[in-house]
């Protein structure tokens, strides 16, 4: 049997090679990944599906600006164990990530994906028209569904982080602010 909890500490290991079995190494190239990039996922929305325990799915939301102060979410990445696909855990942690978000309070969702499979869940391409990802994006790919009605009417502009920071993970540093903390009067253009 699947059991779906919080996702906890010493998931990391498991959750990071589910995502690679899933996505490869290019999952980390992707415009998504930097809005993730250093951050911690939403409060109580990182969610592990977990069957004799071994973690075999994972879905997270991440706080996002969608527009000038507009808070939303982003949700992913959602992953299934490959050798389990196609039995529907998917869908069921896609239902608990948004009935959570939901019962939280949070207005909106935004995601990457596939539309013909998350239109089953309510997104659609026309809730995030107005929006853009802060790098290169399939605009058919970008989605967005209302949690609450008129979360994301008339949203316009680049999706920005705005979730807390990571204080395990070391921010990195522009090169310009890097060099001139370690005394180089050097320009970085």
């Amino acid at each position: 049997m699947v059991q779906i909890r919080d996702e906890v500490a010493g998931d990391v290991v498991a959750r990071e090679q589910l995502l690679d079995a899933c996505f490869g190494e290019a999952r980390r190239l992707k415009t998504s990944e930097r809005l993730r990039e250093g951050r911690l996922p939403a409060e109580g929305l990182a969610l592990t599906a977990e069957k004799d325990g071994r973690v075999v799915g994972t879905c997270r939301l991440w706080h996002v600006e969608a527009g000038a102060r507009r808070p939303a979410l982003l949700l992913g990445p959602l992953a299934v164990d490959p050798a389990i696909q196609g039995l529907g855990l998917g869908s069921i942690l896609m239902r608990a990530a948004l009935r959570r978000a939901d019962t939280l309070g949070h207005g909106a969702v935004l995601l990457m994906g596939d539309a013909p499979y998350y239109a089953r869940f309510g997104f659609s391409a026309e809730c995030a028209e107005g929006l853009f990802m802060p790098g290169p994006f399939e605009r058919e790919r970008f989605l967005g569904l209302e949690l609450r009605r008129g979360a994301l009417a008339g949203a316009r502009g680049i999706l920005r982080a705005s979730g807390a920071w990571d204080q395990a993970v070391p921010i990195p540093l522009a090169p310009a602010v890097a060099e001139s903390g370690a005394g180089s009067r050097r320009r970085v253009a």
